[in-house]
């Protein structure tokens, strides 16, 4: 009999509206639905919001995976999709054990018509429970469509469909025909590829996010750079600031690290004018590779976290291996 743990944590599919009427809260655990021939345990770290779930929580995930993982086949995690991604991705860092793991959870809560809960915490279960979703680390399941943990993001704020990420999903699973078949439909598109992971006991580094617009002059960089022990930037296009970001990034001499706002397509440091890539990384920015500002936050902190100088965590990110 295999054997899965599913682990729960709260968000929309463990809600439902307040007795008080103050609005949808996380409350029940999902029950997972039917599944022939396996042993189901259930897990509760917490039960929150996923706006409420903060780095620390996501390392206590990864700790009670690492103790469950060698007596379980697979691990489901039920999570909120505001924040979805970013678990999936610390989890992508830390974890060493080679159990399958699988986040899901829901666009709408249980008490509506159109509960889209069950169906993918079913999908989450088959997929975990796949031979071949092993060595593929943490991956995230939605609408029948399989994520990477690394490029997962959530697209839409209301629609059912609600993840993707460039360059799309890497499987599909089909609920078509006896559930005792369902492993069928399941395919994957892309191979499992090799990937470091990270042992922080704690984080206890403090990384802040700076978003560039048009025109921005580095109103609250300095703030931030006096309250953090590194910096991310979602700057413009390939990863270019306005002029007046240069001359602050060469005099900061903790490790920032230059993201994109664009929703796909790595940092690239081209153009060689005032507050271009090329100049930014010559003043001692670190572009974060196909990594999205919030994903670039995360292992920042992993890397500060561990003690790695500037120059380690360059190697990391320009290596390109995560």
């Amino acid at each position: 009999m295999k054997r899965l743990a599913v682990i729960h944590t709260g968000g929309t599919i463990a809600s439902r509206p307040s007795p008080d009427g103050r609005g949808v809260t996380p409350q029940t655990p999902p029950s997972v639905p039917g599944l022939p021939g396996v042993q189901v345990t259930h897990h509760q770290p917490f039960n929150l919001p996923s706006p409420h779930v903060t780095p620390a929580h996501m390392l206590h995930l990864a700790h009670l995976i690492e103790r469950l993982a060698p007596d379980a086949d697979g691990i489901v995690v039920t999570h909120g999709t505001d924040t979805l991604e970013e678990t999936a991705f610390l989890l992508h860092l830390t974890l060493s054990a080679r159990t399958p793991v699988v986040l899901t959870g829901s666009m709408r809560h249980a008490e509506e018509i159109s509960w889209d809960g069950p169906g993918n915490l079913l999908d989450a279960a088959y997929t975990a429970l796949h031979p071949q979703t092993a060595g593929r680390g943490p991956l995230a399941v939605f609408s029948g469509d399989i994520f990477d943990a690394r490029t997962v993001t959530k697209v839409h704020t209301t629609a059912v469909d609600a993840f993707g990420g460039y360059p799309g999903p890497i499987g599909r699973i089909d609920r078509a025909g006896p559930r005792d078949q369902m492993q069928a439909h399941l395919r994957y598109f892309a191979t499992p590829e090799p990937r470091p992971t990270y042992a922080p006991e704690v984080l206890t580094a403090r990384v802040e996010i700076l978003y560039a617009a048009a025109g921005w002059t580095g109103e609250g960089y300095a703030e931030a750079e006096a309250r953090a022990d590194g910096l991310v930037i979602a700057a413009l296009g390939t990863g270019n600031l306005p002029a007046e970001l240069l001359p602050l990034i060469a005099s900061t001499t903790q490790p920032v690290i230059i993201a994109t706002r664009t929703h796909a397509g790595p940092v690239i440091p081209v153009y060689g004018y005032a507050g271009g890539g090329a100049t930014l990384v010559a003043a001692g920015a670190i572009p974060a590779s196909f990594l999205n500002a919030h994903k670039a936050r995360l292992l920042l902190m992993v890397l500060l976290s561990l003690g790695m100088s500037r120059e380690e965590i360059r190697g990391v990110f320009e290596g390109g291996v995560f």
